[in-house]
C-alpha cells in the first residue's frame, strides 16, 4: 500500500468525483487519501457531505465514507497531503484555471476532467490511445509555471469519444470532412432522472458549448507540438449538432465521413478492430484489450447492450455503410462518465505514471 501514490480528488462530491472514487477503489497505482470539495462540504465526513446525492448505480466505497472532506480552496493544505490530484471541480472556467494552476505550482500534478485548460496551449489534452506523445509538452509547461514536477494534463470532452477514435483508426485514409450528431445522456450534465424528470420522454436540441467542442477538440487531439505548444490539426473539417436525449449513461454519435483516399468496408473495419495505442502496448490497468469493437448487427450499438463494453472504457462502432453524399457513415457509442470522464482521467493518470511523469513527492 505504501508504494501507491497518494491521490486526491478535487470536487469529490459531484457525479464525476463519485465516479473517480469508484474507479480508484483498490487501484494498483493510486490510493485515495484526500477528498476536497466546496466550503459547505468541508469538515463533514464524505457520507455526510454527499447526503442523498450519491448518483451512481454502484455503492459508495466503504473506506471513503468516514473520510473528512477538505476545503478545495485551501490549496497548500490539500496539496501537502497528496502526490497528485484528479480534478472535477464545479466552478467557473476562470476559477478552475486559477485553482488548477495554483495546485500545479505546489509541485502537485493535476489530471483534470474539466474543460477550463483544454485550450491552454502547453496543456496536453489526451486520449491515451490516440495522442500520448502530447504529454511531451509538459516539460514546456513546467518551465512556464516554474515547477519541477507540478503540471496540468486534461482529457477531452466526453462527446468526442464516440467518433474520434474511429477517425484516428482511419488516419491512413485521410478523413477530410465529417458531419456528426451526438445524442448525449443526461449524466453528461451531472443529472439523474430523479433530478431531471422533465427529460423523461423528451429531447432537447441544444447543449451549451458542446458543438464547438465537438468540432474543435478532435483537431487539438490530432495536432502536434511546435515551439513548446500544441498546434491543432488543419483537418478534418467537422460540423456537428449535439442533442440531449432521455438516456442515463452513454453518448451515441452518427457520423458521415469523406476521405481523401479510397477504402473498402473490410479495410475500415479491420483498422477499427485492430487499432491499438500505447495503453494497450504497456498493459496499463484501465486500458481495454480491444479499444474499439465493431458490431455487425443492424440495430447496434445500443446503449442498453453496449455502453458498458470493456467496463465502459471501450468504444462501440456499428452500421458502417456507404453514403450517397459522403463516402461512409457509421454509428458510435461510448460511456460518457467512464471513458468520457473519470475513466478517461484515470487512464490518463496511469499513462502518465507509466511514462514517469507521476512520482511520489
Amino acid at each position: 500500500m505504501s508504494e501507491k501514490l497518494r491521490a486526491g480528488i478535487l470536487g469529490a462530491t459531484g457525479m464525476v468525483g463519485q465516479r473517480f472514487l469508484t474507479l480508484l477503489e483498490d487501484h494498483p497505482y493510486f490510493e485515495v487519501t484526500t477528498l476536497a470539495a466546496s466550503a459547505r462540504s468541508a469538515g463533514k465526513t464524505y457520507e455526510e457531505a454527499v447526503g442523498g446525492r450519491w448518483k451512481l448505480d454502484v455503492p459508495m466505497p466503504e473506506r471513503v465514507k468516514d473520510m473528512v472532506v477538505m476545503d478545495v480552496s485551501d490549496v497548500e493544505k490539500v496539496a501537502s497531503t497528496v502526490d497528485m490530484l484528479f480534478s472535477a471541480v464545479d466552478m467557473t472556467k476562470e476559477e478552475i484555471r486559477a485553482i488548477e494552476e495554483a495546485y500545479a505550482k505546489t509541485e502537485t500534478p493535476v489530471v483534470s476532467n474539466n474543460s477550463a485548460h483544454r485550450w491552454t496551449p502547453d496543456v496536453p489534452m489526451v486520449v491515451p490511445e490516440i495522442n500520448p506523445e502530447h504529454y511531451e509538452v509538459i516539460e514546456f509547461q513546467k518551465k512556464r509555471l516554474g515547477t519541477t514536477r507540478g503540471f496540468i494534463a486534461v482529457k477531452p470532452n466526453c462527446s468526442i469519444q464516440s467518433y474520434t477514435p474511429a477517425l484516428a483508426a482511419w488516419k491512413e485514409f485521410e478523413p477530410t470532412e465529417v458531419v456528426v450528431s451526438t445524442y448525449q445522456a443526461i449524466s453528461g450534465a451531472g443529472k439523474t432522472f430523479k433530478e431531471w424528470p422533465e427529460m423523461l420522454g423528451n429531447i432537447i436540441p441544444y447543449i451549451g458549448g458542446e458543438e464547438e467542442k465537438s468540432e474543435q477538440e478532435p483537431l487539438k487531439v490530432f495536432g502536434h507540438i511546435e515551439n513548446g505548444v500544441i498546434v491543432k490539426a488543419d483537418g478534418p473539417i467537422i460540423t456537428s449538432q449535439c442533442i440531449r436525449v432521455p438516456v442515463l449513461n452513454g453518448h451515441t454519435a452518427t457520423a458521415f465521413v469523406r476521405f481523401a483516399k479510397k477504402a473498402s468496408k473490410e479495410e475500415l473495419i479491420d483498422r477499427l478492430v485492430n487499432f491499438k495505442g500505447r495503453p494497450q502496448e504497456l498493459g496499463i490497468p484501465s486500458a481495454p484489450k480491444q479499444f474499439i469493437q465493431y458490431l455487425t448487427e443492424d440495430n447496434r450499438p445500443q446503449v442498453s447492450c453496449d455502453v458498458n463494453y470493456a467496463g465502459g472504457m471501450g468504444v462501440s462502432i456499428g452500421r458502417l455503410r456507404p453514403d450517397t453524399l459522403f463516402d461512409w457513415k457509421f454509428v458510435g457509442l461510448s460511456h460518457n462518465t467512464i471513458r468520457g470522464a473519470a475513466g478517461g482521467g484515470v487512464e490518463s493518470a496511469e499513462m502518465l505514471y507509466a511514462l514517469g511523469y507521476l512520482t511520489r513527492k
